[in-house]
């Protein structure tokens, strides 16, 4: 890696779908790259679109059988699974929340991109809370935003300037 826990541009080419897969429908965006033992994505799909030949081979997504149900994205312990939906101009970018008041439909927070930077305001349009308490926040962002926002900041951090 060329920065410690940033995936290279030439690996995160290989792990991003193009964008007619992603067009009108939320699809599974895995940026797991390490041969680490770990399968939880693959046991959870209810329709098995992750494909991971062994406990250590890095998953992939079969972005034609992907439902976009997210599931995966609240079981991944390494927070490393991501929803993209591209619209038009828009894209829905959803990404693993861990953080407590979990963001309200409507709220206003700071994109994030995988270092961490703010790269732009944008609109939560969803939040899902798993039955183990794992969340989900879908946010609206600008289409070129797509596949480089991966987090968020909390509301009453994210819309400070």
């Amino acid at each position: 890696m060329s920065e410690p826990g940033v995936i290279p541009e030439d690996v995160l080419a290989e792990l991003l779908p193009p964008d007619e897969k992603a067009e009108g429908r939320a699809v599974a965006v895995i940026e797991c790259h390490e041969e680490i033992p770990c399968d939880t994505c693959r046991w959870v799909c209810p329709v098995k679109a992750v494909i991971k030949p062994a406990i250590t081979t890095p998953p992939r997504c079969d972005w034609d059988a992907c439902i976009g149900c997210g599931t995966c994205v609240l079981a991944c312990p390494g927070l490393a699974i991501f929803m993209v939906k591209l619209d038009g101009e828009w894209a829905e970018v959803s990404v693993p929340y861990e953080f407590l008041p979990v963001p309200k439909r409507g709220e206003v927070v700071w994109a994030l991109d995988r270092v961490g930077r703010r790269v732009a305001t944008a609109e939560v349009v969803r939040a899902v809370t798993s039955k183990d308490r794992t969340s989900m926040v879908t946010i609206r962002v600008p289409r070129g935003l797509a596949h480089s926002v991966r987090a968020i900041l909390p509301p009453e951090e994210g819309t400070e300037g």
